[in-house]
């Protein structure tokens, strides 16, 4: 049982430690592609900016604020997203969602979504799920270049 919780501690760390110093924190002047999101839950209202390149995220970062989960996973997205294919970010944007939604496997689907798996305990608070999936909503809207503000209601 202290096992379980000192992963869970380890997690709840990861998770503060990015909500306190963002990775990727910054307007991107050179991004060719952003979106807005906003839960009026909670008021998490964050500006995601891509810059891609071919098909490439060449850069990603974010504006805006939000809870520690919101924020954090803001965070942790935009760190792993960097290099990837657009078709490669859409498919880690579902995979995460599963993680998130308690849709994936006790092996989380069978594949390794990296770090990322600290949310996975967000499942057992769904309130919190619109906090984590936020960012993630927003980074695919600016991948489709969809102008609407995105809304977790």
């Amino acid at each position: 049982m202290s096992e379980l919780r000192d992963v869970r501690d380890l997690y709840q760390d990861m998770i503060l430690e990015h909500s306190k110093k963002p990775r990727n924190f910054r307007s991107l002047p050179q991004a060719n592609r952003k979106a807005e999101g906003y839960n009026p839950l909670c008021g998490d209202h964050f500006t995601v900016f891509l810059q891609l390149e071919n098909d490439e995220v060449k850069d990603i970062s974010f504006e805006g604020s939000g809870c520690a989960i919101s924020k954090a996973s803001a965070s942790m997205m935009t760190a792993s997203l960097k290099g990837k294919t657009k078709s490669q970010a859409r498919e880690l944007f579902a995979r995460f969602h599963r993680l998130v939604t308690s849709q994936a496997t006790e092996a989380h689907d069978g594949v390794d979504i990296g770090k990322l798996v600290v949310f996975s305990g967000v499942s057992e608070f769904p309130v919190r799920v619109k906090c984590a999936t936020l960012a993630w909503h927003t980074m695919l809207a600016a991948l489709e270049e969809k102008s609407d503000t995105v809304s977790t209601e």
